[in-house]
């Protein structure tokens, strides 16, 4: 098992950026992914990276939102730049060790509790 926890969120205005921070009780082997849930819709994969630093994104977040780790340290990031309204929403960090789809939520087991992600125009 692994255990998650995630900070960072906060309330930005449009444009504005902010870096999430998940930490791991574990971290080798993982396949590691951030998804985002806004009230009433569905969750969402808005980027994922495996343990050899393979990455993929949503197509709304390319070349705005930047995925990272450190192995040493356990912990996964999320670099979100030129934030929008519509990225409004709790954002959760996931792992597992066996993920073929990266950003489809059903295939992760491990999940970190959220940390709210705010955006105003």
């Amino acid at each position: 098992q692994v255990q998650l926890v995630e900070s960072g969120g906060g309330s930005v205005q449009a444009g504005g950026s902010l870096r999430l921070s998940c930490a791991a009780s574990r971290y080798s082997r993982y396949y590691m992914g951030w998804f985002r849930q806004a009230p009433g819709k569905e969750r969402e994969g808005v980027a994922a990276i495996d343990s050899n630093g393979s990455t993929s994104y949503a197509d709304s977040v390319k070349g705005r939102f930047t995925i990272s780790q450190d192995n040493a340290k356990n912990t996964l990031y999320l670099q979100m730049n030129s934030l929008k309204p519509e990225d409004t929403g709790m954002y959760y960090c996931a792992a597992d060790t066996t993920v073929s789809y990266p950003l489809r939520h059903q295939q992760y087991t491990y999940w970190g509790q959220g940390t709210q992600v705010t955006v105003s125009s």
